[in-house]
């Protein structure tokens, strides 16, 4: 995708946005709520067509050759709803009717642990079972490429956990994986590279490990001990930043992949006892904040 534009009266969503997706690969565009993802998401399924720039999916345009790529592609859109009482096994035969191939429905829903769920309605099905019936849905025509938008969002830990099971499961039978969400900690699980996005203009790209070391090197060290006093012997430790002491615990923040290793190592030469030893390091959450100046959820 390329140079993609695309404007709602004289409110711009999307701005100037290029990136590429690689095959087999779960690629994140993450940002905060109203910042473009899901406008991006659809011109680039084809739901919606954009002002300007170029896009292709599977060597396909979009708009121009909708109909040959809907049957390539698997689509969760982040606002679904079907027919209360349209049990599963329905919803399933339904969805496998519109599409010249498609992969054995039971199996699908054993695979997503919907079996025992098969002839409950929809709306008794609780938000992890409906997002598994959705992903369920999106993956009835064998698609290779799959569409997520904020899948788990509303979630409780445990069944979002789950659904990051399921996607990486998604990726492991070859498939790629184009998910939006404004959860850093799911983009760290999941993705192999994200692209951020603030305000409809992508602001920074590459795979999330890569994004901390890059922006935020920094790493802290937090332990408790029976010594006072040690502020300025810690602020010499090779890497060490800066130290800050609340009661009996040191907090050493400093960058360099051997800088844990010398905190340690001074702990040791000084035959401290500690009661606790913790790292901290820094996450998608920071790097968000260090480009913008603010928290994704501001």
């Amino acid at each position: 995708m390329a140079h993609l534009r695309k404007l709602y009266g004289s409110t711009v969503a999307v701005d100037d946005v290029s990136f590429e997706v690689f095959e087999s690969e779960i690629f994140g565009l993450i940002g905060p709520n109203g910042a473009g993802k899901t406008t991006t998401m659809e011109c680039v399924e084809g739901v919606r067509k954009a002002d300007t720039g170029r896009t292709t999916v599977l060597g396909l345009d979009p708009t121009r050759d909708a109909n040959a790529l809907q049957k390539r592609i698997g689509v969760q859109l982040q606002q679904a709803q079907l027919q209360k009482r349209i049990r599963v096994w329905e919803a399933v035969d339904l969805w496998a009717s519109l599409y010249p191939r498609t992969v054995d429905g039971r199996e699908l829903l054993a695979q997503l642990g919907l079996t025992e769920k098969r002839n409950a309605s929809f709306m008794s099905l609780s938000g992890g079972q409906k997002q598994r019936l959705f992903i369920a849905l999106a993956l009835i025509n064998d698609p290779e490429v799959v569409f997520l938008d904020e899948l788990t969002t509303g979630l409780d830990p445990q069944a979002r956990r789950a659904i990051w099971d399921l996607v990486n499961g998604i990726r492991s039978r070859g498939k790629t994986v184009f998910l939006t969400t404004h959860l850093m900690e799911e983009a760290e699980r999941l993705c192999d590279r994200v692209a951020i996005i603030e305000r409809g203009r992508l602001i920074e790209m590459g795979a999330p490990a890569d994004l901390v070391r890059r922006h935020c090197p920094e790493r802290g060290v937090v332990f408790p001990c029976d010594r006072t006093g040690l502020a300025r012997e810690l602020e010499r430790i090779a890497g060490a930043g800066s130290v800050r002491v609340e009661g009996v615990t040191y907090t050493v923040e400093g960058r360099g992949d051997d800088f844990v290793t010398a905190v340690i190592r001074f702990i040791a030469a000084y035959a401290l006892t500690v009661h606790d030893f913790r790292t901290v390091f820094p996450t998608l959450e920071d790097v968000f904040l260090k480009l913008t100046g603010h928290d994704i959820r501001d």
